[in-house]
């Protein structure tokens, strides 16, 4: 559920929304792409975490890139490198970008005033988000995470209806993003600026594939085979791209809605959704944008505890220290309502960067490993077999692992 919710959020939306205003309707297709790399990629990080997955005395389990590159790559320091960089993401970067593209939503209402409304907004979040993570709000917590599977279902299908009221369209606009795609000489013309780099930027944001998260909570899962999870974290990919963001780039671009700069974000879905439901559209995604950014605020800090905790010696800081830092992770969050767009996007793209840069080399390093582990699971299928995870089956020795002595 954890790294659900820090996947499907508002990059299913807003990410999309900007992907195809700033880089063309192109962008869509390499963020097609970027879900078959990162669904190749999810599956051996999360199945790595789970290999090296570490054993709480009351036998639940923890873990992630840091403890497979510490263990497996015999490189503590480069761990450590990593869990500074997961914090600058997930509590300063991610959290940041996630409170702006909330609060953008609230541009399509006349009572949207730029130098005031974002500043009560950023005050509410800060204040809501602050109090479930010092402790209070565990109703407020289970809730969302009720509804929110809900409203991304919702979301599909009022998606597929603005679709299927404008069908005419829908030959042109797959005409429009595979052209744009392939139409190189403007990519390479202006290639910071293309559908190219826009498409895996965004889309990168939107799954996490690759970038190192999804891991820690992949770690917590309590299967019988790492490969297991491994296969459930590559489908959550393809649920999140295939499913939530070619939804929301299909209605944005089968609506004919204008698309470009000043729109970016929120205020393009927003634009396109009511062509069909008129008022009630734009409500309807600032609805789901609170669900979405409020969930994917507080999965994003799970996995700063996590990487907060390895850094303490793989033990939990001191109460102390925790809630002055859940504090500032608060203000983060009332900060980042009031940032301009492109400071916020920018932040976030240069810290996910940087974890990409150290998780995917590990991962390609350690891929003989996913391989094996893989290998042993399809054996143990094909032999009709509920495939059971033996460490020294894959060549792994005790002292290689810790849960699965």
């Amino acid at each position: 559920m954890i790294s659900t919710a820090s996947r499907v959020g508002t990059g299913n939306i807003v990410g999309v929304s900007t992907a195809i205003c700033l880089g063309g309707p192109g962008a869509a297709f390499w963020m097609w792409l970027m879900c078959v790399i990162g669904g190749a990629s999810a599956f051996v990080e999360s199945t790595l975490a789970q290999v090296y997955k570490q054993r709480y005395p009351d036998g639940d389990s923890y873990g992630g890139p840091a403890y497979y590159i510490e263990k497996a790559l015999k490189a503590p320091v480069l761990a450590v490198v990593f869990c500074v960089c997961l914090i600058a993401t997930y509590a300063f970067g991610f959290n940041l970008l996630c409170s702006y593209n909330l609060q953008s939503t609230f541009a399509a209402y006349s009572f949207y005033n730029p130098k005031v409304t974002p500043v009560i907004i950023g005050i509410i979040m800060a204040v809501v988000v602050g109090y479930c993570i010092l402790g209070g709000g565990r109703r407020v917590v289970h809730v969302a995470e009720v509804i929110v599977p809900v409203m991304g279902i919702f979301y599909v299908a009022v998606a597929v209806i603005v679709i299927f009221a404008n069908a005419r369209n829908i030959p042109g606009v797959f005409a429009a993003i595979f052209a744009d795609a392939f139409d190189f000489k403007a990519i390479f013309g202006g290639i910071a600026g293309s559908c190219l780099v826009f498409g895996i930027k965004r889309g990168l944001y939107s799954n996490e594939a690759g970038v190192g998260s999804a891991p820690n909570a992949a770690a917590t899962a309590d299967v019988p085979h790492p490969v297991k999870q491994g296969l459930v974290q590559t489908i959550s990919v393809y649920i999140d791209t295939l499913i939530l963001c070619t939804a929301t780039a299909l209605m944005c671009l089968c609506s004919g809605t204008p698309r470009g700069e000043e729109v970016s974000g929120a205020p393009y879905v927003q634009n396109a959704i009511s062509t069909v439901f008129g008022t009630v559209g734009p409500i309807f995604i600032t609805v789901a944008m609170l669900l979405f950014a409020f969930t994917t605020l507080l999965g994003n800090l799970y996995y700063v505890d996590n990487a907060l905790a390895y850094l303490n010696g793989k033990k939990t800081p001191s109460e102390a220290f925790m809630r002055i830092f859940r504090i500032i992770c608060a203000v983060v969050v009332f900060l980042g309502a009031i940032i301009s767009m492109d400071a916020a996007w920018a932040l976030a793209d240069i810290t996910m960067g940087l974890m990409c840069l150290i998780n995917l080399p590990c991962c390609a390093a350690l891929s003989g490993i996913t391989v094996k582990a893989l290998r042993d699971y399809e054996r143990q299928k094909a032999e009709g077999k509920n495939p059971q995870f033996r460490a020294a089956d894959i060549g792994l020795a005790d002292e290689d692992v810790d849960f699965w002595k």
